[in-house]
């Protein structure tokens, strides 16, 4: 079983997302390529994908949408799951606001979507950014779950090994 875990970061907290759910497949043998989106060329030999994306302005990045719309057949056609990061969680499976990211993985129709609380450090952003952030009332400080991270890894590594592929 070959796996493709993408991840579009701006300031590398959703990477960080990303290896911590790479490393508890491989810990389960599961065999993970990771890429960031922009990069990848062929889908080609995966038997499933896991997807994740900084969430800014309610939206994934660009890199992540376009990675979706270019290989949707592909991706349609296998397992997928997705991840989100930001500073507003949403509940374990909800889609945001469908006019944002939600026709992306509604498209996809995908296993399971999370949204995990991210990480606000006004030291790594733009002057436009801290703007934004401290005009939506975001509080500095890493949110992040761990725990919740590896469970919800866990939990695919479960649905990997109880579905043939």
């Amino acid at each position: 079983m070959k796996l493709l875990l993408t991840s579009s970061s701006r300031h590398g907290s959703t990477d960080e997302v990303a290896a911590v759910i790479a490393e508890r497949l491989r810990s389960a043998e599961i065999d993970v390529d990771t890429a960031q989106p922009e990069d990848v060329e062929s889908v080609d030999g995966y038997d499933a994908f896991i997807l994740g994306s900084a969430v800014y302005m309610t939206k994934w990045t660009n890199a992540a949408v376009a990675f979706t719309e270019r290989f949707r057949e592909a991706l349609s056609a296998k397992p997928v799951w997705a991840f989100s990061v930001g500073l507003s969680g949403l509940p374990k499976g909800k889609m945001a606001d469908p006019q944002r990211i939600g026709p992306v993985l509604l498209a996809l129709e995908p296993e399971d979507h999370i949204t995990f609380a991210g990480r606000f450090d006004p030291d790594r952003l733009s002057l436009r950014e801290r703007s934004i952030a401290k005009l939506g009332g975001a509080a500095e400080g890493d949110f992040r779950d761990w725990d919740q991270v590896r469970e919800w890894a866990d939990a695919i590594v479960t649905s990997l090994r109880d579905r043939p592929l």
